[in-house]
Formats: structure tokens, sequence, C-alpha cells
């Protein structure tokens, strides 16, 4: 059978998702647990690749097994296995057909930004941070230039292996409650480092360093260097991809509770 996987995690200390020779990814570890729970060796496939000190709300994984267990059962068994920072939350059942990436149609992240004089302590990892206050209808009005579809090089890592840097931005929403802003970001796809570069490039509008108007600038540019540095990957959440509801997976985790 086919089974899908819903999971939670901490990217503090794992270097990135995917699976590397140092054994220090989520992937290495998911893997390792689903190995001694199934007595057998287990390959995933996720929906979308994160970043190292990046975190995950709910990354959606799928691999094939003749192993039949209730959902119950994966879930409290792989967790038997993982370090206390991951965790799987849902599992189900699904067809030949799903596939964890190519099924979703959408991919949701969240960036959590702290604003204070002073540098996080019980948060730090979790949060990005910046001292200087932050111009709410500055960063609103610089956000609209990139919703809809454009070339995002601007945005984009050297290393990024996309096919095309054509992507498609439905959402770009902010807001603050108390010292924290939540950015929410939806789009078809994502370049590799493309929200950790345009959450530089809103710091600095909001900073009041470049105007809203220079955001469309950037863009239209088509150049790295036309962008701000890349911003901290700690406060940046995978929230998760977007399935059409045929499939009956999950929308969201118990994990998405504790952000603001």
């Amino acid at each position: 059978m086919r089974l899908a996987l819903g999971i939670s995690y901490n990217g503090q200390a794992y270097d990135g998702w995917q699976s590397q020779p140092s054994g220090r990814t989520v992937q290495d570890h998911l893997e390792s647990a689903l190995a001694q729970f199934t007595t057998a060796p287990v390959s995933t496939l996720c929906a979308g690749r994160t970043d190292a000190g990046v975190h995950g709300l709910m990354q959606v994984v799928h691999f094939d097994t003749p192993l039949r267990r209730e959902p119950f059962s994966w879930i409290r068994g792989t967790n038997r296995f993982l370090p206390p920072d991951i965790a799987v939350q849902w599992a189900h059942e699904v067809p030949e057909a799903f596939h964890a990436r190519a099924s979703a149609t959408a991919r949701r992240y969240a960036y959590v930004l702290r604003e204070s004089p002073v540098r996080p302590s019980v948060d730090a990892g979790r949060v990005g941070w910046v001292f200087r206050p932050l111009d709410e209808n500055a960063m609103r009005e610089a956000a609209a230039h990139l919703i809809g579809e454009h070339d995002f090089t601007s945005f984009r890592a050297s290393e990024c292996q996309a096919r095309t840097p054509v992507k498609t931005l439905h959402r770009l929403d902010l807001h603050r409650r108390g010292a924290y802003w939540r950015f929410e970001f939806e789009a078809n796809a994502f370049l590799h480092h493309m929200i950790r570069n345009i959450m530089g490039c809103l710091v600095a509008i909001g900073q009041g360093q470049q105007a809203p108007g220079w955001m469309a600038q950037v863009l239209a540019a088509r150049r790295r260097d036309a962008a701000a540095p890349t911003f901290s990957p700690d406060g940046l959440y995978f929230l998760g991809p977007v399935y059409d509801a045929h499939w009956g997976l999950p929308e969201r985790t118990a994990a998405y509770d504790w952000i603001p």
C-alpha cells in the first residue's frame, strides 16, 4: 500500500530535510525510524525540501510498504524511534496515484519575525529578529508587487535547481501580534531561498532603507545582486502543501498552534 505521513519538526539541529552523507537531516532520521519500526528499509518522497535551520509544521511524505497497520500504530510506532524535535502527526493510506510532491497544487510557508530591542532568548532559533521598528503599510505596499506570475530570478539562490524561475505567488499576508510579525506565503512552488530573499527586501523596506516601489525594481531586474541579503532561516516554517480535497488529507497539524 501507499502511505502518506504528516511530519512536524524543529529544524535547528538538522542540515535541512534532504538526506545527506552526514546523516544529520530530518529525512535521514525519519527513514531510520521507519526502518526500525518496519524492520525493512524505507525510502520517502517529500512535498517540499527545507534548508538547514528551517522548521516544518506539516511536511508530507509518501512511501510504499507491504506492511499494514492502523494509522495510530504508524504514528506511535515511528515516533518511538524519532528524536523529540521530530514527530509524525498523522498517517493516511492513499491511492497509488498520490504523490507527495506532484499532487500538491500549492505550498505554504510562514516567516515569524520578532521586533525587539533585545535579541531572542527563549524563542532563539525559532524566530527571525529585527531591532528597528517596521512600517506595516510600507511592507504591504511592497508585497503587492510580488503577487501573481513573475520571473523571481532576483530572489533565487545561485544553487537553485528549479527548471524555471517563473512562479505564481498567490498570497503574501502579514500581521502583527505583540512583538511578533507573521508573514504568510502561498505559491504554486518556491525557488531555493526565495522566501528568505523576499524577507530581506521586506525588512529593508519596513525599516525605511528603501521605498516600497523598490520591490518592483528588484523583481524587474532579474538579478540576485539587485535584492537584499538572504535573511535568517530561524523564523521560516513550511506550513505544508495544498492538495485537492479528494485525497482526504488534513490541511494542518496540531503543531500550527504554537506560532503567533
